[in-house]
């Protein structure tokens, strides 16, 4: 478990996130406090979350999630840079009806080790800077 931690805590140190365990599987959370969003007029906390887990002893890889909410404008960057990659993007979709500005949200998933997947999802989100 230790070792999991570890691993956890750098994976998250290269997203930006902020490293945690849910159900088991290694999760790290960015908030995204530069968009204002509200739902129903009320504050909404906009955040993104990338995941890990069962991962293989032996080849290192694992099964490598992610959760990204998005202004519009940012989308096609971030899906350009993680398909340049190898990453698939499995959905993109609104969640909210009544959100402003609105969010898109873009599901991606691969089979890989946890600190590349990391390394590829930070240049990602670098990108749309």
């Amino acid at each position: 478990m230790l070792n999991n931690v570890s691993l956890c805590e750098k994976f998250s140190r290269i997203i930006g996130g902020q490293p945690g365990f849910a159900g088991g599987k290694c999760v790290s959370t960015i908030n995204r406090k530069q968009i204002r969003s509200t739902i129903l007029r009320k504050r909404f906390q906009v955040t993104s979350s990338f995941s890990f887990e069962s991962l293989n002893v032996r080849t290192g890889k694992a099964l490598c999630l992610g959760r990204a909410a998005f202004l519009q404008k940012e989308v096609n960057t971030f899906i350009a840079a993680l398909c340049r990659q190898g990453i698939k993007v499995s959905s993109i979709h609104n969640e909210w009806l009544f959100d402003r500005p609105q969010l898109i949200y873009v599901n991606i998933e691969a089979v890989e080790r946890p600190l590349v997947f990391a390394r590829i999802v930070r240049r990602a989100l670098d990108a749309i800077r």
